[in-house]
């Protein structure tokens, strides 16, 4: 039996056991102290399970934050902005913006201890802000499990004495084919920068083998899935399954390896690189200093968005993730930790990835980067770094789309009891779900369906979801309010600092940053390939069905609710537990003290 300490709503009054449909197991006893120092216990049904370990949390949380983007985005950002010069606008909106919102998450999830939707029991009119991130976590898994697809077939392919992109005798190399091997600083490409030239066996083994993009015309033309991708797409799907089947019982004990992987593998490049001719080369061009890009607003634009995906606020995964907390776990200091990890870990990953470029660029006569497949098949012992790669990106990929999976399996189950009854049926129709339409994009023009995806799914439609919420957390429910229920679990309150980035600094930026992403957005593209109007169109449909959750359930809830014009206004924007005050005409939100108050 478990004793936790929960806070005073939460109180539910004593009960025979046969007033609910559960077991001995399902119930614990809460002692809860009020004001006075006076302990009241109740029992409680505890339908939601916790970590196993704190550590399961705390893998779980750095599995999902450092993904793909972590290890070859920033880098690539870094090294296009300025080098060194990128870090202050990045490290700005980490301590403005991304840490003070991956706080929020962790503490909304682990004081209310429920998902994305069900958590707006504390400002009802915002539940719709849930479903939206809900449906955003679900779109992402679409084309997010594609891409580790992709590092499985990479995977296989790399089991052979000779790398498959090494050469271009292979069936499906173009007449065009050029093995690099042969270039030199003299070699002519024509109008093309050796960078983005794209014969070589390695641009040709993934357009040709992996995608078959060759075979398609364009959007409109699909084709049939291939089923080597298939094979590895249900792979896939089948690990993430029984990662997930039994919750965080389960999932907190495989990221014991696929959390833990990324680092061992990037140490083992990292000390394989460092030691090439020509590695300093390439780690210099990663860290240098041009601090004359940061006039270009375009910097700070992709600097504010790597941060923000980067963490991965706003998707939902905090939260469920936070929700299966103890009630008084540290989440401040798990937030720090976490988020710092996290950024760490993109920085130290340029030095992995820079050392073998340079190490090419020395081989090339040539200060232009290619892929890093490539890279990896010039080096000596090929065979055995290509396989520890792709299993980093494997490993990468996976534990951060189980966070996404799981973030709509609780958040779902939370809101509706069916669904957590049975929990392993809705487990796998929703792994096997995401199968389905994935398979759109392994078709021979999937990489067409992938961009669109990828563009629109989770673009501006995860800003403006997140910026709802910090919102509604900051100034419908309140700050101050948060704060103490911060206090409740933790025993102190948040610092001036935080209150503050969560009123005002991190809804101005994040505000900033949706306008932003709406200006900039230009037609879609993917490489010469210009998508049609009606594909940009239904892009931009697919990132409107997630974000009209927001108004649609807030005239719904509306409408729902009895009583007056102000009464059904005050139900909407007060928390569950307080009804009660609405009857009595006590709306706190009514009163310029609740609006002014930090």
């Amino acid at each position: 039996m478990n004793i936790q300490v929960m806070p005073e709503h939460k109180l539910s009054s004593v009960a025979p056991l046969k007033m609910y449909n559960v077991e001995k197991k399902d119930v614990e006893l809460i002692l809860v102290k009020d004001q006075n120092g006076v302990q009241y216990t109740s029992s409680s049904i505890l339908a939601t399970p916790t970590w196993g370990k704190k550590l399961d949390f705390l893998l779980s949380v750095i599995g999902f934050a450092v993904d793909l983007a972590n290890v070859w985005r920033f880098p690539y950002l870094c090294y296009k902005n300025g080098g060194g010069a990128f870090l202050i606008p990045y490290l700005l909106f980490l301590f403005i913006a991304g840490m003070p919102l991956f706080y929020m998450e962790l503490a909304l999830g682990q004081y209310n201890r429920e998902g994305a939707a069900t958590v707006w029991k504390i400002c009802p009119v915002f539940k719709g802000v849930g479903y939206t991130v809900i449906i955003i976590a679900l779109y992402v898994g679409f084309y997010y499990n594609v891409i580790i697809a992709w590092s499985i077939y990479y995977l296989f392919s790399s089991f052979t004495s000779e790398l498959p992109w090494q050469h271009c005798n292979n069936t499906w190399n173009s007449p065009l084919c050029k093995d690099p091997k042969h270039f030199n600083s003299s070699t002519s490409l024509g109008n093309t920068p050796y960078a983005k030239y794209k014969r070589t066996p390695a641009a040709e083994f993934y357009t040709r083998e992996v995608l078959r993009l060759h075979e398609s015309h364009g959007i409109h033309d699909l084709k049939e899935p291939r089923w080597e991708l298939s094979l590895c797409l249900g792979l896939v799907v089948f690990i993430l399954y029984f990662s997930l089947w039994k919750g965080v019982k389960s999932s907190g004990k495989v990221v014991y390896i696929t959390a833990t992987m990324p680092y061992v593998v990037l140490l083992v490049l990292l000390v394989r690189g460092v030691t090439l001719p020509g590695a300093m080369n390439g780690i210099r061009a990663y860290l240098h200093i041009d601090l004359n890009k940061l006039n270009d607003p375009q910097v700070w634009i992709e600097a504010a968005t790597q941060i923000f995906y980067s963490l991965g606020a706003g998707f939902g995964v905090l939260i469920a993730f936070a929700s299966y907390n103890k009630f008084n776990n540290n989440c401040y200091r798990d937030a720090i930790l976490t988020s710092t990890i996290n950024c760490i870990t993109s920085f130290f990953s340029g030095f992995a990835i820079f050392s073998v470029l340079g190490y090419m660029a020395h081989e090339h006569g040539t200060t232009l980067f290619i892929i890093y497949p490539e890279a990896i098949s010039t080096l000596p012992g090929s065979t055995f770094f290509a396989i520890f790669f792709f299993i980093m990106l494997l490993t990468l990929g996976i534990d951060s789309s189980m966070g996404g999976m799981e973030a709509v399996i609780t958040g779902l189950t939370d809101d509706f009891k069916i669904l957590r009854r049975n929990r392993k049926l809705f487990t796998f129709v929703t792994a096997f779900g995401t199968f389905l339409v994935a398979l759109l994009c392994i078709t021979k023009g999937g990489i067409y369906i992938f961009t669109l995806l990828d563009t629109y799914a989770a673009g501006t439609s995860i800003l403006f979801g997140v910026l709802v919420e910090a919102i509604g957390v900051s100034w419908f429910y309140g700050v101050d309010r948060f704060s103490e229920d911060i206090e409740r679990m933790m025993g102190f309150k948040p610092g001036l600092y935080w209150r503050l980035c969560w009123k005002f600094v991190s809804p101005v930026f994040l505000l900033v940053v949706v306008l932003a992403s709406i200006v900039t957005t230009s037609e879609l593209k993917y490489e010469d390939y210009v998508f049609p109007r009606w594909s940009v169109w239904m892009g931009w449909g697919i990132a409107l069905s997630s974000m009209l959750f927001v108004p649609f359930y807030a005239i719904y809830k509306f409408l729902s609710l009895p009583g007056t014009f102000k009464q059904r206004i005050a139900y909407c924007i007060t928390p569950e537990h307080e009804h009660h005050l609405v009857e009595e005409g006590n709306v706190r939100q009514f009163k310029l003290k609740h609006w002014l108050a930090i």
